[in-house]
């Protein structure tokens, strides 16, 4: 829930007030009550913290962060706080500390307090929302229709951008950003008593931890980057990456296809598994499957999305690739009993919640992606962008290059881009895949690029999004050397997987 303490003015040009006194330190208690079916590690407590919503106006108006710890069990061998953040944008962090309580070393968590926490705008953290009843993954990420048109997607991204702008949180999501976002780590930090965080931050959160440390690089201790986004392209510069990142790892999935073809009926070669993929999905775009019992439709869009979240991590892929069977048996209208559960599997939800909007994940990524860069408002560079990016790279059918709803954003963004900085001391570990579809190798490139000297590159010679705790000695060992003794290969480092 929004707190209101007082309303300042908005005016960018406006006097900052004087900062006032910094945050209360936290008192630790219960955290909020789960979704059913949903755990967490007993050991995590949660605290609230007050944060401006405008740090141009500090004393004014503010919002609410919840916040979560699993103390170290070990205080004499504590060295600090580990902050953690698992990406999205506009993920939940605030059990994350008990998902990596079940990753990290041992010896890791004896060295360390891990720190979880809503962002701002997010689930227990001031929630906001754009007022949207119909969410669907495929909404956020527009895919052309068969002819590849772009009219629907325009329609529907002016609506979705004028209904956030009218929404109960329309004036919130203007500082719902990426930097504000880093202030209120820096609040955290302070909240804690502590003078250097750790960090640990997975995809989008990799963009999130490099603006912290450009702009509190002298209270960055030491920082983790797995999956990295090129901090030079927010956000639609970072289309560019998709369709490469895409073709580089799709492959891994066809040959477990061909490899089963007896199952799938895909191919018996990864170009053949390829190309009864692209037929498949340009099918469902001129034709979606229905599903049997329920009001779904399998569009083409849906399918490709499926083969994308699936992809990010290899022990998935066995799943995927029997997805794509059940959902070409379903638009050849045979869809088998085996069919329908292992979809029932693919389209599970989670459990229900009913203490968040419905549309807050949704909200907060599009205020976030709208809010922290600008935006090409001319309609007719997406359509010549969407056309030549659906030629180049078909696995992605032009969606990277497509309309959303930031270019008709009621608001500009209230400040630039922050500028990642190779201003700092040697204390940043990048982890990046060779195949990774969600951040691509060349985007960790270009985070790499952007942190010089600041950073240590570890590449791994593997496919998915994921890079600790996925099998690699290589990876882990460097990992947990430099958060227990400080200690950064001079040179980057080459895993195998």
């Amino acid at each position: 829930m929004l707190i209101l303490t007082a309303v300042a003015g908005c005016s960018d040009d406006a006097p900052p007030d004087t900062a006032p006194e910094g945050p209360r330190p936290l008192v630790w208690g219960n955290c909020p009550a789960l979704p059913e079916g949903a755990t967490r590690d007993p050991r995590q407590t949660c605290a609230t913290l007050q944060v401006p919503l405008d740090y141009q106006h500090p004393k004014g108006r503010t919002l609410e962060l919840t916040v979560s710890r699993i103390a170290t069990a070990r205080p004499d061998s504590r060295r600090g706080v580990l902050l953690l953040n698992p990406g999205g944008p506009g993920l939940e962090g605030l059990d994350h500390p008990s998902l990596l309580a079940t990753v990290l070393s041992s010896e890791v968590l004896d060295h360390y307090d891990l720190i979880g926490f809503d962002p701002r705008g997010v689930g227990h953290s001031s929630p906001v929302t754009c007022g949207l009843t119909d969410v669907g993954f495929t909404d956020l990420f527009p895919y052309p229709a068969a002819d590849g048109s772009i009219d629907a997607n325009v329609a529907l991204a002016r609506e979705t951008a004028a209904r956030c702008a009218a929404s109960t949180s329309g004036d919130v999501l203007p500082f719902i950003t990426t930097a504000n976002t880093a202030r209120d780590m820096d609040r955290i930090r302070q909240a804690l008593g502590e003078g250097k965080i750790s960090y640990w931050g997975q995809s989008y959160g990799t963009y999130l931890g490099a603006v912290y440390a450009s702009l509190f690089a002298e209270n960055t201790d030491r920082m983790v980057l797995e999956g990295n986004v090129d901090p030079t392209s927010v956000w639609y510069g970072f289309a560019r990456y998709w369709g490469v990142g895409m073709a580089s790892r799709f492959p891994d999935a066809a040959r477990l296809a061909a490899a089963n073809n007896d199952t799938v009926h895909f191919g018996t070669s990864i170009e053949e598994v390829t190309a009864t993929y692209l037929e498949l999905a340009n099918r469902l775009d001129a034709t979606p499957a229905s599903v049997p019992g329920t009001s779904a439709r399998i569009t083409g869009g849906l399918f490709r999305s499926v083969t994308y979240v699936l992809l990010e991590r290899d022990e998935q892929l066995p799943l995927l690739v029997q997805s794509w069977r059940a959902i070409a048996h379903l638009a050849a209208g045979a869809p088998t009993a085996e069919d329908a559960a292992l979809l029932q599997q693919v389209f599970a939800q989670g459990p229900a919640r009913t203490d968040v909007p419905a549309d807050n994940q949704t909200a907060v990524f599009l205020a976030l992606t709208c809010g922290d860069a600008s935006w090409p408002t001319d309609i007719e560079v997406y359509r010549k962008n969407t056309a030549e990016d659906r030629a180049t790279h078909p696995l992605t059918a032009g969606m990277p290059f497509n309309i959303w709803p930031c270019a008709f954003w009621k608001t500009p963004p209230r400040e630039a881009p922050v500028e990642v900085t190779r201003q700092g001391a040697h204390n940043i570990l990048l982890l990046q895949n060779r195949r990774d579809n969600a951040t691509p190798w060349e985007s960790g490139l270009g985070m790499r690029e952007a942190l010089g000297a600041r950073a240590t590159f570890v590449e791994v010679d593997a496919g998915g999004h994921y890079v600790y705790g996925q099998g690699s000695t290589c990876v882990d060992g460097v990992s947990n050397t430099f958060l227990l003794n400080g200690r950064l290969p001079q040179e980057d480092v080459s895993c195998g997987n």
